[in-house]
């Protein structure tokens, strides 16, 4: 949301959610299709379960390819799925006749874990996906279709002290009750036993962690669970309706909270040290404005989540932070380490003899009053999901608080499910981050051809990147090509001419509320011009020192604060890209080579001042990056044409080859390769330097 639009903190009903269900698509799908297209739908819509929320399953009779003999196989959603985006793959296939088996092999709660190692072993047909814990609470009923989802309007009744007298009062007995029970094959047990006592029951409410329920076919188990999450919905609306959520205002959104995160943001990522730096989320949605401006706001936000779901993603609690202290920087400090010292608390309190080492201590989740939420995460999806998780949290308290008395995960559960040794060996499974997963590149001039063969050779590497460019149309049109290439969530575009401070300034903030900060600079955004000393005029001249000296400095200067805050995290980098004509005299150029010259010497004065602020500040100098670059789409080529002697067109081209030592063309790949070098910890140990990337040009050794 748009942080000027006006918030009302008026309490916000949960959304209905109403069948989708097109019969003339289903009507064309084979029964694992069904189960896709039912999935699908349930995932993708928001109202009835969050990202990588919940699973289905359905029960088909299926070929052996070992007998060739009909058999009845459990299709369910593999382990770390999302229903709304899977595709057929996603799905783990399992005899169920050997999942029904397997009880001989329990004895008790203390089985749950061993009982996951069995489930490989039902495997059908050789399927790779791995069966996720939950497999259990759909192989132990007798259902033929099986839907377990976690809406906030379910969560909010599973996590309230009155959830299980609302669940009596919305459907008398069709929808069943159990307690708390982590995820496994006890809770698949105690779901089975519940319902065969209990034959009369549609579905059952597993107490902090949402609905199951059931039917004969895939369109009646679809519009099963969407009608059971609206009679929730319609239910807790009702009430809502009838008080103001979390106890009324206390603090009014902030009219500048924009501006608040984007100073705030950097300042809080400095100070969260580990072993990877962190990518930020901000959100300023109404429901985060209501819940960090009320009055019940600091007891709520303290006793974390209820969810498993939601607490995987968002730790044992949030920080809070006084919004009247944001400019302090040792109050900001002081309250990081608390966060860090009581994690580590809870850690020694809770863990197990077996449990893993404890892990990144620095919080998830950051709450102010007046401004939003803020998450970080080492990588921009996660910090986006852990943001959108909290956001079910709020309304999970929201519709808890209006029946009753919200209750959190205990903190022991909270701990086991957190260090699971199952969740443990999940992550180390995961492949090692790309180098520059973490880190914030903008990128100036980032819609030319330099520009953006240097951006998505930083996001090639796993880096979030800012694309500045005073084209504000082509900056989108690049991003947009990038975002389908490397996924939304970690490019951005921003209108930014490096002539003018208020632009440069806004460009930085822009960059510091998308991502948190900043770790690369690359001052890239330039021109070119060509004249005679005699026809240089002063309008000429002033161009190009205000793009190329000037707009040099001021985009260093807003960077330098952001820069400054990764110090104790190993630093950050300043890239400048500069010229070939920059170190060696250009006939006929004197206005462009000298601004050049004024660039480069600015970048070894900045080095001089970056290293004891852990800045480096290193140049890349080009010569005739002709191929791929805007800046050669103009005037500029025909002057150099000009000026060589030779046709505008391949000539140009060649004479420049041939020019150089090497005999090749340098291309925008090549100075982005050596962009990144610089930008990267590959070159942590070199600042003030400048690289030649001219295929060799004698004129240009420098000295």
């Amino acid at each position: 949301m748009n942080a000027e639009t006006p918030i009302s903190p008026a309490a916000l009903p949960f959304a209905v959610p109403t069948s989708r269900w097109d019969e003339s698509v289903a009507a064309t799908l084979t029964p694992a299709e069904l189960l896709l297209y039912r999935s699908n739908l349930l995932g993708s819509d928001l109202t009835v379960t969050n990202f990588g929320g919940g699973n289905t399953s359905a029960k088909l009779t299926e070929t052996d390819p070992l007998t060739g003999e009909p058999v009845e196989v459990l299709w369910v959603k593999g382990s770390g799925g999302d229903i709304g985006s899977m595709t057929l793959d996603g799905f783990a296939t399992l005899y169920q006749a050997k999942l029904l088996g397997l009880e001989q092999h329990y004895a008790g709660p203390e089985d749950d874990d061993k009982m996951v190692g069995y489930l490989p072993h039902c495997t059908f047909n050789l399927n790779s996906r791995a069966a996720s814990i939950d497999t259990p609470l759909h192989s132990l009923l007798p259902f033929a279709h099986v839907d377990h989802v976690h809406p906030d309007a379910i969560i909010a009744l599973a996590a309230s002290s009155g959830g299980e007298a609302a669940t009596r009062a919305i459907w008398g007995g069709r929808i069943g009750w159990l307690p708390w029970k982590r995820p496994g094959y006890t809770l698949g047990v105690m779901l089975r036993d519940y319902v065969a006592a209990n034959p009369g029951v549609e579905g059952v409410m597993l107490a902090g962690h949402g609905i199951i329920c059931w039917a004969d076919s895939a369109r009646a188990c679809y519009e099963h669970t969407v009608r059971l999450i609206a009679d929730a919905a319609d239910y807790l609306n009702a009430r809502l309706a009838a008080r103001p959520a979390f106890g009324g205002q206390a603090v009014a959104p902030h009219p500048d909270r924009a501006a608040i995160a984007a100073d705030l943001m950097p300042r809080l990522r400095g100070l969260m040290t580990g072993a990877r730096r962190k990518v930020g989320h901000f959100s300023d949605d109404a429901e985060a404005l209501e819940f960090v401006g009320s009055a019940d706001f600091e007891r709520l936000a303290a006793l974390g989540t209820s969810c498993p779901d939601h607490f995987l993603r968002t730790k044992i609690a949030p920080l809070t932070l006084d919004p009247a202290r944001l400019q302090d920087d040792a109050y900001l400090a002081e309250k990081i380490a608390d966060y860090r010292a009581l994690y580590a608390a809870y850690y020694e309190r809770c863990k197990r003899p077996n449990s893993p080492a404890m892990r990144d201590a620095n919080p998830v989740v950051v709450l102010v009053p007046g401004v939003g939420r803020i998450t970080f995460a080492t990588d921009k999806t996660t910090a986006r999901l852990a943001g959108e998780f909290y956001g079910n949290a709020i309304n999970v308290m929201r519709g808890a608080e209006a029946i009753g008395d919200y209750i959190a995960l205990d903190e022991q559960e909270a701990f086991d499910i957190e260090y699971w040794l199952l969740e443990e060996a999940k992550l180390q499974r995961m492949p090692a981050p790309k180098p520059m997963v973490g880190r914030i590149a903008l990128v100036t001039g980032g819609a030319g051809g330099i520009g953006a063969a240097t951006a998505a050779r930083f996001l090639r590497e796993g880096a979030c990147v800012v694309l500045a460019d005073r084209d504000a149309a082509a900056a989108k049109d690049v991003r947009t090509g990038f975002a389908k290439q490397f996924g939304q969530d970690v490019v951005r575009a921003v209108a930014c001419d490096v002539t003018d401070e208020a632009q440069v300034k806004a460009a930085f903030d822009f960059a510091a509320r998308e991502f948190g900060g900043l770790d690369v600079l690359v001052a890239n955004a330039g021109i070119a011009s060509s004249a005679p000393i005699e026809q240089t005029t002063v309008e000429l001249w002033d161009r190009n020192f205000d793009v190329l000296a000037q707009g040099y400095f001021l985009t260093a200067k807003h960077a330098w604060p952001r820069l400054r805050r990764m110090k104790d995290q190993g630093g950050a980098s300043v890239v400048f890209i500069g010229s070939k004509n920059a170190v060696a005299a250009a006939a006929g150029a004197s206005a462009y080579a000298s601004a050049k010259a004024a660039a480069n010497h600015l970048a070894r004065c900045l080095a001089l001042e970056g290293a004891p602020e852990g800045i480096r500040v290193n140049i890349v100098n080009p010569d005739a990056v002709i191929r791929g670059s805007k800046i050669w789409d103009g005037d500029w080529r025909k002057e150099r044409a000009a000026s060589n002697k030779v046709d505008a067109g391949e000539e140009l081209e060649a004479h420049y080859r041939n020019r150089s030592m090497l005999k090749r063309d340098v291309l925008p790949e090549d100075i982005a390769e050596a962009a990144y070098w610089l930008g990267s910890d590959l070159s942590a140990k070199s600042t003030g330097n400048m690289i030649n990337v001219d295929a060799g040009n004698v004129q240009a050794f420098t000295r």
